[in-house]
């Protein structure tokens, strides 16, 4: 198979070189904090070039393990054991290749942009809860309400050594917003992690660092009796979740990328596929499951990406650093680590969005609001349903506005009644109608209602023969 846009080969390769260099550090540390091995998220990462780049869905949008996924796995690893990850994963790209078949990547751009806010909101705080434990060099509690209610009691038990290296990452990934382009071209993440990495070594710190034992030993293939997990309920919900959130948190990438850029735009259905591919493969190697990832996505396009040709490479790149160098990333502190998970949790905080929301439109700041809540409460799964199901009652509050507008036309008093009248503002619209004076013929004019239900119109006919008991009436209009 041709490698596609040889034409553009230079830029191509240049900008895998970048994208490689910005994910490896970030696949070492999603890892990391999911809880598994650091050569799975290192090998979803060389699936999501190797593989996943080859299709068409989307040119430029590059894939690999996220931050927004690490919760869910941790929980999943955790309830269910490492070895049942594998299955987890390879079910949730089936259920992906599946969307794509069907044709229902378009769909997912019905999803409340508050409630994908609230997510990544939700995601956010969770990764920060966590990575304040790992940086702190201090065993965690299981519940992220513990955690944050741990927080502050850190402070007497933190390995001072570790907090100063992962406080310097993070320093580093913020003043590197500010350098000169051309120094911006070397990633933030890489610099923070090398210069942690350096003192680390050089001043030969006690600190925890990254296993490593290579990436094929770390492949594990899912045994026949793996799959008897997803015989639990449980499993299955992680399944869908895993799917769902892979899959929006893909295709808003790359609704993102293809303003970037003036290329291709991206096919939903098409990347729905490429992505199912990419983690029924996953799951079959007993690795991480992927997602597009904005960060690396931007990556590659400011550094000058022109085809699918630079996020092969970067798969590339990935797989050589892992074979050729192992050692190397033996010699990274996990607070390292953390400082740059931290860095990407705060990111992941919409503190704009929600400003700009509660100024506009409050309902959505709330849904967005309860919706990051949820999840820190309970998990992602459930938090994300939560938030879905607050979305879809609030559009029905929203779509079932009514108001009325009388009109004396002689003795008679004409109501005519304007929008959506159902159920659920029944209440509303019968106190507005008694507010009316009394006395003279009422008529109700329902012909500017775009829906009335059963319930209101028995209630409007009732009304109005309660208030004109004219006998011969022939009830509302």
């Amino acid at each position: 198979m041709p490698v596609p846009g040889a034409g553009t080969l230079r830029e191509d390769f240049g900008a895998s070189v970048v994208v490689a260099l910005v994910a490896l550090p970030l696949c070492v540390g999603v890892a990391v904090a999911s809880g598994v091995p650091a050569e799975l998220g290192i090998l979803t990462g060389v699936v999501g070039g190797l593989v996943t780049g080859w299709f068409r869905g989307s040119s430029l949008q590059v894939s690999g393990p996220a931050a927004g996924l690490t919760v869910l796995v941790y929980e999943a690893v955790r309830t269910y054991g490492l070895p049942a990850l594998g299955v987890l994963v390879l079910a949730a790209g089936l259920v992906q290749l599946g969307m794509g078949v069907l044709r229902l990547g378009r769909w997912f751009r019905a999803i409340s942009v508050a409630v994908v806010h609230g997510m990544l909101a939700g995601i956010g705080l969770v990764l920060i809860a966590g990575q304040l434990y790992a940086l702190a060099d201090v065993e965690a509690p299981a519940r992220t309400l513990e955690k944050l209610a741990g927080a502050l009691e850190l402070g007497g038990r933190a390995d001072w050594t570790a907090v100063a290296l992962g406080a310097g990452t993070v320093a580093v990934l913020v003043a590197w917003r500010r350098m000169p382009d051309r120094l911006r071209l070397v990633p933030g993440a890489l610099v923070g992690v090398a210069a942690a990495t350096a003192a680390a070594v050089l001043l030969r710190l006690p600190v925890e660092r990254v296993r490593v034992t290579g990436v094929l030993s770390a492949v594990t293939l899912p045994g026949w009796e793996d799959f008897g997990v997803l015989a639990s309920v449980g499993a299955v919900g992680t399944v869908v979740a895993l799917a769902l959130i892979a899959s929006a948190e893909t295709l808003f990438s790359a609704a993102a990328v293809d303003r970037m850029h003036d290329g291709d735009r991206t096919d939903y259905d098409r990347e729905l596929v490429a992505q199912g591919v990419g983690n029924t493969l996953c799951g079959m190697l007993g690795a991480l499951p992927m997602t597009a990832v904005i960060v690396r996505s931007a990556a590659n396009v400011e550094a000058g990406a022109r085809t699918r040709a630079s996020r092969i490479l970067h798969g590339g790149w990935l797989l050589l650093f892992a074979v050729a160098v192992p050692g190397l990333l033996e010699s990274v502190p996990l607070a390292a680590l953390a400082g740059v998970l931290l860095h990407a949790g705060w990111k992941l905080l919409p503190v704009r969005a929600v400003a700009a929301l509660w100024r506009s439109h409050r309902g959505e700041a709330v849904v967005l609001v309860a919706t990051a809540a949820a999840i820190v409460a309970t998990n992602l799964f459930e938090g994300v349903l939560a938030g879905l199901g607050l979305a879809v009652a609030k559009a029905a509050w929203e779509t079932s506005h009514v108001h009325i507008e009388p009109v004396w036309e002689g003795d008679e008093l004409r109501v005519r009644i304007l929008g959506n009248a159902s159920f659920l503002r029944l209440p509303k619209l019968l106190d507005e109608l008694d507010a009316l004076p009394r006395g003279g013929v009422v008529r109700l004019d329902l012909s500017g209602l775009r829906h009335l239900d059963h319930a209101c119109l028995t209630a409007l006919d009732g009304w109005e023969r309660s208030r004109t008991p004219v006998p011969g009436r022939e009830g509302v209009t």
